[in-house]
């Protein structure tokens, strides 16, 4: 479930308390957890709404929405591609209650400096990823990253000639094994992906 940064901000210091969506079922499951930009979230209660005539505007509030209204113009069906059923996201409208649970545990790793047996796992997992059609790919994206710290990703996906949100992607993958921090705009390498590159480059 997409959890956009400034709600995850808002579920981390308990500004937002409630999410909305549209589904045909629960896509979550009450005890679940998620991964956001501000941490991880638990997922307490999952209820279906039957009238959203009835939410109020502290209820949208808690959702981090302006009132009742604007939720309710989020959540309003709009058609899909004639072949699909249904309104866009589904049928029916849930309620998840949710909490903020515990730091990212990436921003953790991310500052641990690896030793050789972790060296060595950083590297066979890379070496993972790199095994693809395309070629090797990971130790060029960190030496730029070092290079260009906190530039546009665009300019990086220009200058490999790939699709920016792939690419992206990519990015992603070395960010979870602790190797990258992402800003706003453009990325830095943590103090382990610094290590890390230290040590392949001698």
């Amino acid at each position: 479930m997409l959890i956009s940064k400034p709600i995850a901000e808002g579920i981390r210091d308990g500004r937002v308390r409630t999410l909305y969506r549209r589904w045909d079922a629960p896509r979550i499951r009450a005890g679940g957890t998620q991964l956001t930009s501000a941490g991880v979230v638990t997922f307490t209660r999952v209820v279906q709404v039957k009238d959203l005539d009835r939410i109020s505007d502290r209820a949208a509030r808690a959702a981090g929405m302006k009132d009742a209204a604007a939720l309710r113009k989020a959540l309003a069906p709009r058609n899909r591609k004639p072949s699909a059923r249904g309104s866009r996201g589904g049928e029916n409208v849930y309620r998840i209650h949710v909490t903020w649970a515990r730091e990212d545990p990436r921003t953790a790793l991310r500052e641990r400096i690896p030793d050789s047996t972790e060296l060595a796992e950083i590297g066979h997992r890379l070496a993972r990823l790199d095994a693809r059609p395309t070629g090797p790919w990971t130790r060029e994206i960190l030496a730029w990253i070092r290079d260009n710290p906190r530039v546009v990703s665009k300019e990086l996906a220009a200058l490999r000639g790939v699709e920016l949100l792939p690419m992206k992607a990519d990015i992603r993958k070395l960010k979870s094994l602790g190797l990258t921090i992402s800003h706003d705009v453009g990325y830095e390498l943590s103090p382990r992906g610094t290590a890390y590159l230290d040590h392949v480059e001698g």
